[in-house]
């Protein structure tokens, strides 16, 4: 035996002679001949899914198959896998379409999360590049030169710099600027802060780095001009003009009232007009009396059906409004859309049906409150009527729907659409500036007011005030809305209390069943301005028309609530700007007053704020003062409407507005022309 395998034998730990021959053998670690070595470290046992592929496999062969355990595990991690990652595109997707709707974001297709941050970098005032590079704008180039602090911002100062740098003295070339990183990016070129420092001229370097006078003249070529922003006396770097969606309401007269589509190429015509003048969409008025207007729960829609076809021809978005109201006057005195014909006939039977004023005159333009939960319409009630009807267009225009064209529907809650007591009713002999009448003398709402005053201990109070005056007549004329008057009384406090209550009350069961109809689409409730007597005490036409909005009360606070319980947006009737200072003077008036109280507290409380223009209200001066309502430029939250809807007089195929000036409106809108430049 040589001495190789004498050793092979020797190393074997079953050997009986290992113990005597180890530690004298010239070759063991242990012999003092030999180095002594350190032990090798113990592999690390396996964990979780490791020890489980680990534990699958033969202790003879590496190769071996694994076991049906582990090849579950992994097919059950795949699943997961797929799960999230469907998970995470339906959230994608959503927030895209949501960007897209109520955004107005131009997104791709098929965007990604890259579009989307560089959509939401651009908006927020940052300058996104083609290769992904992103960075906070710099200040002007006459901020630049000027070498000092600027106390000048686009938001408080409707001024802007128009200097440039050749204005600068030659002998300091190296002035520069840092820019304060706590200030937002809409706000950056407010605070300036000049310093010499000719160490560093990097021109894109972190923390803001100095640049010199040359660098920056370069810089300021390179940089974008953002849209809204380039004019006279304006800069790139000003607070950006938002966009603000504009939507023209479709005249009436392409339905008639047998619901027919009448004259589909004036239709195509006018949607030409409003193409050409880059109108973002179209609100169509759904009425209740043509659609529902010979039987109950008879509906027909196949006028709409024509007119929205065409509509999807010409790719526009549409919202829509269920009229529950009647629409306009001819010379004999009818309505030209009345409410249907069998609600006119049990109103012969039943005159309580609709409002009534004092004296005993009903208004048949809308249905009165008070039925509301009442079964006199056939077995149904008031707001059963009113969902049947939404109920019947939401599943008749269903494809509509999901294909994205209805982008919002208003519900019409009182006289004109708007949510108010039809107290100002031309049919009754009102006229400008009159205090209007209140509308509660029907039985049901007699009943509701007596339970009422019972309930508070004083059945005494179940009675409408007696010295309100009548349509016309001025505050000072009555003893219930003068200075001092019974309006502030503990009776007038609990007459007004309950009859505004009872507006909120038919907002919140009308706007309940809404929101089951129209499930995941945006409501939209139209709030009037009452805004003469708004100098008052008393404020006595937004008393009878039933906001309890005294000096010493907010009377629109419980209404936004309602209507934040129902994510609606509000839209705003922009109303009386047109009115002359004499006019407004004598009527006591103040409609600049009554939008800052109804805008600031619907902000306030959270709400997507929309504006309408009153017929009246289509004059260039009137417009422009629209601009500054919708668009407020002294707002340190930079506010503004999410869309507006433009009210035409007529037809555009008419003439009756120059197009010229329509569509310098729009443009101020959309922000192509910046808001504060326009000269009203």
């Amino acid at each position: 035996m040589n001495d190789d395998q004498s050793l092979r034998q020797d190393l074997d730990p079953h050997s009986d002679h290992s113990s005597d021959y180890l530690p004298h053998h010239p070759h063991h670690p242990s012999h003092p001949l030999q180095p002594q070595q350190q032990p090798q470290p113990q592999p690390r046992r396996p964990r979780g899914f490791a020890a489980t592929a680990a534990g699958s496999v033969g202790p003879t062969s590496p190769s071996t198959p694994t076991t049906n355990k582990g090849k579950r595990e992994r097919e059950r991690e795949k699943e997961r896998t797929k799960l999230r990652e469907r998970l995470r595109r339906s959230i994608t997707s959503r927030m895209l379409a949501g960007l897209r709707q109520y955004g107005n974001f131009p997104l791709p297709a098929r965007a990604d999360m890259n579009d989307v941050l560089a959509a939401l970098a651009r908006e927020a005032g940052w300058v996104v590049e083609a290769d992904g590079t992103t960075y906070r704008q710099s200040p002007p180039p006459s901020q630049i030169a000027m070498g000092m602090r600027s106390v000048e911002s686009p938001v408080s100062s409707g001024v802007r710099a128009t200097k440039s740098l050749e204005c600068h003295p030659p002998h300091n070339p190296s002035s520069v600027v840092r820019i304060d990183e706590s200030l937002s990016p809409a706000s950056l070129d407010s605070v300036v802060i000049a310093e010499r420092d000719t160490t560093k001229n990097d021109k894109f370097s972190s923390g803001g780095s100095p640049i010199n006078s040359v660098e920056a003249d370069q810089l300021m070529q390179d940089l974008p001009i953002r849209p809204g922003n380039h004019g006279i006396g304006t800069t790139a770097f000003s607070t950006p003009d938002p966009y603000v969606p504009l939507y023209v309401t479709l005249a009436t007269g392409f339905i008639n009232n047998y619901c027919q589509l009448v004259d589909p190429e004036g239709l195509r015509q006018e949607l030409t007009h409003m193409q050409s003048l880059s109108v973002d969409g179209v609100v169509v008025d759904c009425w209740w009396g043509i659609v529902e207007g010979w039987s109950p729960q008879k509906y027909v829609w196949s006028g709409y059906r024509g007119l929205f076809n065409i509509l999807r021809e010409f790719k526009f978005k549409f919202q829509v409004v269920m009229a529950f109201h009647e629409y306009g006057r001819s010379e004999s005195g009818e309505a030209l859309i009345p409410l249907p014909q069998w609600i006119l006939e049990i109103g012969k039977e039943n005159q309580d049906i609709f409002f009534t004023d004092r004296e005993g005159r009903r208004n048949t333009e809308c249905l009165s409150w008070g039925i509301d939960k009442e079964r006199v319409l056939h077995g149904r009630t008031g707001v059963e009527v009113y969902f049947d009807f939404m109920r019947s267009f939401r599943t008749e225009f269903d494809d509509l729907f999901a294909e994205g064209l209805i982008s919002a529907v208003e519900i019409g809650l009182g006289s004109s659409g708007e949510l108010k007591y039809p107290s100002f009713s031309g049919r009754m002999g009102w006229r400008y500036p009159g205090v209007g009448e209140f509308q509660c003398y029907d039985r049901y709402l007699q009943q509701s007011l007596r339970r009422a005053a019972k309930l508070r201990g004083h059945s005494f109070w179940a009675r409408g005030p007696d010295n309100a005056g009548e349509y016309n007549s001025r505050p000072h004329e009555t003893g219930f809305f003068c200075e001092r008057g019974d309006y502030d009384s503990y009776y007038g406090r609990f007459f007004l209390h309950w009859y505004a209550q009872s507006l909120i009350d038919h907002a919140d069961n009308v706007l309940s069943l809404a929101s089951l109809a129209f499930d995941e689409t945006k409501i939209i409730v139209k709030v009037p301005a009452v805004y003469w007597w708004y100098k008052t005490s008393s404020h006595a036409a937004e008393l009878t028309s039933g906001y309890y909005n005294p000096t010493n009360q907010n009377g629109y606070s419980p209404v936004f609530e309602v209507l934040k319980k129902h994510s609606v947006t509000v839209k705003f009737v922009c109303s009386g700007l047109h009115m002359s200072s004499q006019d407004n003077d004598e009527a006591l008036a103040d409609p600049e007053g009554l939008s800052w109280q109804v805008l600031n507290l619907a902000w306030d409380q959270g709400l997507l704020v929309a504006g309408e223009n009153a017929l009246s209200c289509y004059d260039r001066e009137g417009c422009m003062r629209i601009v500054e309502m919708v668009k407020p430029r002294n707002d340190p939250d930079h506010r503004h409407f999410s869309f507006f809807v433009y009210q035409q007089p007529a037809p555009l195929v008419q003439g009756a507005i120059c197009f010229s000036e329509l569509d310098f409106f729009i443009k101020c809108m959309h922000g192509e022309i910046a808001g504060d430049l326009v000269s009203c």
